[in-house]
């Protein structure tokens, strides 16, 4: 009886329980390493939802043992220490330690696992994570109006519809949404986001994820972060130009020869995103080098445009990454916490056309925002324009 090791990605994608069922693993000893179980239970108990999904695979693999499929658990226990070392690989090695103990066939759908397990001379089946080609199913809520759309347990799925600065929530299903519900649409998002070949999941922390699926940008909640588990997907309805604003020749003058420290301010829902992207389009097609930051990247720009998002967790990062490659404009989709403001203001300071896009109920309000954070006197040498949606 052959012997298999499986990591947490193949057991994460379910490519390990299709090999069982396609009948490509049969009369053998599947071995968990105890250390892949802890790692899914510590990301389950901080509500991270690969944490959930693998722990219901692994209780759907523990069925086939009816089937003649042997399934144990073996390895050491790791230490809180290397849990939380997991992403740099900690508890990539002890997996392997595993596989060599005992003499075991490593199955994983990790490509550097896989290159440093054949490194050191383990036998490794390494398994591409499938695209599948299904249906989001999701997508049936939206049309060419939907802004945005709210699903909550214990109420109806709702939708902005509209236009940016002109839309209505309404309801677009009489069912009352369940968990299993809300979890079987997360899971569908986790296996796309596995697939996909750029990383695409932008926040993920205890009670909250963020991922960024072509143009939607889903938000993903529940407790302790929220009361209740739930998703929001926002999808832009409109890609316009700059022309398409009819802004006046006096302001089109000012974007294009002196305006190098601009805010595009407003309400949430107003369309400041999208005038975001209207002018880095503008500014690329005069020939300028333009950048993003964004968090998450869901601004709609050209593919000459690169976008950038926290390095390591913080804008200051990236920021220093940024001033190396020169850039004539960065776009700052969005300016919310303390040290945005200030990264703002050292990247203008340093000679970089920047666009900033803050919320705010009025133009002042917006210049407001900066009082506190940046020194009062070099607000003029940060801001020059505000353009009120």
């Amino acid at each position: 009886m052959q012997k298999i090791v499986v990591d947490t990605s193949i057991i994460i994608n379910g490519q390990i329980i299709k090999q069982i069922e396609s009948g490509q693993i049969k009369d053998s000893e599947i071995i968990i390493p105890i250390a892949v179980l802890d790692e899914l239970q510590s990301q389950a108990s901080q509500k991270r939802e690969q944490g959930f999904v693998g722990l219901v695979e692994i209780k759907k693999l523990k069925e086939f043992q009816k089937e003649g499929i042997s399934i144990r658990f073996d390895g050491v226990r790791p230490s809180l220490d290397e849990i939380r070392l997991a992403e740099r690989g900690r508890i990539d090695a002890i997996i392997k330690d595993v596989a060599k103990q005992n003499n075991a066939i490593l199955y994983t759908s990790d490509n550097v696992q896989a290159l440093v397990a054949q490194a050191e001379g383990i036998e490794v089946t390494y398994i591409k994570p499938e695209i599948k080609q299904t249906t989001l199913d999701f997508l049936r809520f939206f049309d060419s109006e939907t802004m945005s759309v709210h699903l909550k347990v214990g109420r109806k799925p709702m939708a902005k519809r509209g236009r940016p600065g002109a839309f209505k929530l309404v309801e677009i299903d009489n069912m009352i949404l369940t968990s299993d519900y809300l979890h079987n649409i997360t899971t569908q998002i986790l296996e796309v986001s596995k697939t996909r070949d750029s990383p695409n999941i932008e926040i993920s922390k205890p009670g909250a994820l963020v991922i960024q699926y072509q143009d939607y940008r889903i938000a993903i909640t529940r407790p302790p972060f929220s009361e209740a588990y739930e998703i929001t997907i926002v999808h832009p309805i409109v890609k316009m130009t700059i022309d398409q604003y009819k802004s006046s020749e006096k302001l089109m003058k000012r974007f294009a020869e002196s305006a190098e420290g601009i805010l595009i301010a407003g309400p949430p829902g107003s369309g400041k995103s999208t005038l975001a992207s209207s002018l880095a389009n503008f500014y690329h097609k005069l020939g300028k080098i333009v950048k993003t930051f964004e968090s998450p990247r869901d601004l709609q720009v050209d593919e000459g445009i690169t976008q950038y998002t926290r390095l390591d967790g913080s804008f200051e990062n990236s920021a220093e990454i940024l001033l190396l490659v020169r850039p004539d404009y960065t776009i700052f989709d969005e300016i919310r916490r303390h040290e945005d403001f200030r990264v703002f203001a050292d990247l203008r300071l340093t000679g970089v056309g920047m666009v900033g896009v803050v919320h705010a109920n009025s133009p002042i309000d917006a210049i407001q925002r900066f009082i506190g954070k940046i020194e009062l006197g070099m607000i003029p040498s940060v801001i020059d324009t505000v353009v009120f949606v």
